[in-house]
């Protein structure tokens, strides 16, 4: 059941004793994952988010000092993933949904007694919504500290891996996330069936993602439901991808665990 989590780390192998004397809770991270079902591809599974996400954070699990108490939860599949849906497969959730979902999730966490919770997203379609839980989870419980933490924005180098274009405009199944599951789950991956497709170049200061984005589902962008060059990928890239981020997730572990709350002011 633990999949890619080391079983010592992994929540749901407590006892609720195990939770009700567990010392300085307030200490304490707990870590829900959040992936998705989706689209990526002819040649990868729908499962890539949810798949990368557990294989990082399983890894920084593994390497994280045994003194830091950390613990994660089984991962949430399915996601807000609309605009994949005119594709075959892909399964989403509603952003009320998905809200929801996460919202009763770290109320369980803090009446359990804990008081760091990250959501540890993998899916580029629903970072927004995930913003929106810990402000407001937050804004309820004040000594509650939520981290809505994509995985891919801790330190790493993996841009120096890729092509230049694919660093700007490879944003989904392509050369990253296709090495990264021929390093995972190569059985999975069918490298035959790998494309090469960009969107269409914007002028002026408009983009699909960035600091004047637009509104756009993956049919308006590609035909194959590939935004990269998937046929750039290899295993050993993925390996050393899947040992970077890892390594960023295991700093930013140790930070999350360190991070003293600032003074509040107006109580």
């Amino acid at each position: 059941m633990h999949q890619t989590i080391p079983p010592e780390r992994f929540y749901p192998y407590l006892t609720w004793q195990d939770v009700d004397q567990m010392p300085d809770k307030d200490q304490v991270v707990i870590i829900q994952p959040v992936g998705a079902i989706e689209q990526h591809g002819p040649h990868l599974p729908l499962a890539v988010d949810t798949a990368l996400g557990m294989a990082i954070v399983g890894r920084a699990l593994e390497q994280l000092d045994a003194s830091i108490p950390v613990y994660c939860l089984p991962p949430l599949c399915y996601g807000k993933s609309n605009e994949h849906w005119g594709f075959p497969g892909t399964v989403t959730l509603s952003a009320s949904t998905l809200m929801a979902v996460l919202t009763d999730v770290a109320e369980s966490v803090y009446r359990a007694g804990f008081r760091k919770l990250i959501l540890l997203n993998s899916h580029g379609g629903q970072p927004q919504v995930l913003d929106i839980v810990a402000r407001d989870v937050h804004q309820r419980q004040p000594d509650f500290w939520v981290f809505p933490h994509f995985v891919w924005q801790v330190p790493h180098r993996v841009g120096e891996l890729l092509s230049p274009k694919e660093r700007q405009e490879g944003i989904h199944a392509g050369d990253a996330e296709t090495s990264l599951m021929l390093a995972i789950l190569p059985d999975q991956v069918d490298m035959e069936r790998a494309v090469t497709e960009y969107p269409p170049a914007f002028e002026g200061l408009l983009s699909l993602e960035g600091a004047l984005p637009m509104s756009w589902t993956t049919r308006d962008i590609s035909k194959s439901g590939v935004v990269g060059d998937a046929t750039a990928a290899t295993a050993e890239k993925g390996q050393q991808i899947l040992a970077d981020v890892a390594a960023g997730w295991v700093t930013v572990l140790e930070e999350i665990y360190r991070f003293e709350p600032p003074q509040r002011w107006g109580d």
